[in-house]
């Protein structure tokens, strides 16, 4: 299993087409990440955790894009 911190800086952003299951999670809160309604309910100003068990290059760059060091970097 995987697992990256992320920002995400829109509710746009959380949407993904990957053939694995993949969890946001913060603090005791987990959510399916194909699940919209369940992403909305995540607070998107704090850091999330994302773990995944595929394997997606392009996925595990554009997650490298979400890094909260990414974030400031583009601040």
């Amino acid at each position: 299993m995987k697992e990256k911190k992320i920002i995400l800086p829109t509710i746009a952003e959380a949407a993904t087409r990957c053939d694995f299951d993949i969890d946001v999670f913060y603090n005791r809160v987990t959510i399916d990440a194909k699940s919209i309604l369940g992403v909305l309910s995540l607070d998107l100003t704090r850091v999330l955790t994302v773990q995944f068990n595929g394997t997606d290059e392009v996925f595990e760059e554009y997650l490298g894009t979400l890094s909260p060091e990414a974030a400031i970097t583009a601040a």
